[in-house]
């Protein structure tokens, strides 16, 4: 008995862990390039939204002719919808960080805020109410078995922790990335575009975030609802501080983070302790984390600081 608890338990864990992996991944690149992103929280509801929406409507003709038909297509043209959209507000992002060079933590955040209200007037408009989106027949498949069926976008989180690792480690544009991070100005000396690896950055941020943002809607779920995301950007960002922008680090962080999830969603019942102390664990960890290691953690030199070239 206590095994099944305990392979339940880790299942679950690996699950939270997934959406906070892609945007702790993602707001990787965009930090190594010298760009907070703090709105992983906003692109992750975004992606969400995007997700669940082109799947519902891809999947609507088939299903009004034939109720219960599998439109086995619909949820990967919604991850890429939500990808797609993860990068086009990372891109808005970039611009007004980069390209006006404002104060990067006043555009994450105003993007955090429209996350809150136009989800809701996209939601009313298309089916009367502010707070969830039409339920989708045809979800992302779960593959494997008993308490570790996962989403397909589960086993794409963790395999882009070595990939990240060889992009940003073993290629000329992580070594671009990480030179425009920590020194821009030597970085442009040489010939490399600050301006141009930034923007990839941050986009590709917005690209992993987005992609945790589907995992929610049609990989957890099987619709939206308005601010889903439930601090798992912030947590992502407390993740990528604890593990010190790299992304055996990140791994280690999230996993850590999700398996606190986990054990919320385990002690949900509130019979061992009251159901808000249940609730608010994970972010009474993330409190701690930063406490503890914000000072330790040294981040890439250069970030937050708009570049002026000459």
């Amino acid at each position: 008995m206590e095994t099944v608890v305990l392979l339940a338990l880790l299942g679950s864990a690996l699950r939270a862990t997934t959406p906070l992996l892609f945007a702790a991944l993602g707001g990787m690149f965009s930090e190594r390039s010298g760009v907070v992103n703090i709105a992983l929280e906003g692109i992750i509801i975004f992606g969400a939204l995007a997700a669940a929406l082109v799947t519902y409507f891809v999947e609507l003709p088939a299903i009004t002719q034939n109720p219960g038909a599998s439109v086995w297509y619909a949820p990967w043209i919604g991850v890429l919808a939500a990808m797609l959209v993860g990068a086009g507000v990372g891109w808005i992002h970039a611009v007004v960080s980069i390209r006006y060079k404002a104060d990067q933590i006043i555009s994450g955040v105003a993007i955090n805020l429209m996350a809150i209200g136009v989800p809701a007037v996209v939601l009313t408009g298309l089916f009367g109410n502010s707070a969830t989106s039409a339920t989708i027949t045809n979800r992302l498949p779960r593959w494997g078995e008993g308490a570790f069926q996962f989403s397909p976008l589960v086993y794409l989180a963790f395999l882009l922790v070595p990939l990240t690792w060889y992009v940003l480690f073993r290629t000329p544009f992580g070594l671009r990335l990480r030179a425009v991070g920590e020194h821009p100005e030597a970085a442009d000396s040489v010939g490399i575009s600050v301006t141009r690896m930034r923007y990839a950055g941050v986009m590709l941020s917005g690209v992993f975030a987005g992609l945790g943002g589907a995992y929610l809607s049609i990989g957890g779920f099987n619709q939206f609802i308005t601010e889903m995301s439930g601090g798992r950007g912030f947590i992502a960002l407390a993740a990528l501080i604890f593990g010190k922008w790299h992304p055996l680090g990140v791994l280690g962080a999230t996993l850590l983070f999700g398996a606190f999830q986990a054990l919320e969603t385990q002690l949900g019942g509130g019979q061992l302790l009251p159901p808000t102390v249940v609730q608010s664990l994970p972010f009474i960890l993330t409190m701690l984390v930063l406490a503890g290691f914000v000072g330790r953690s040294v981040a890439p030199k250069a970030i937050g600081k708009p570049f002026e070239k000459g």
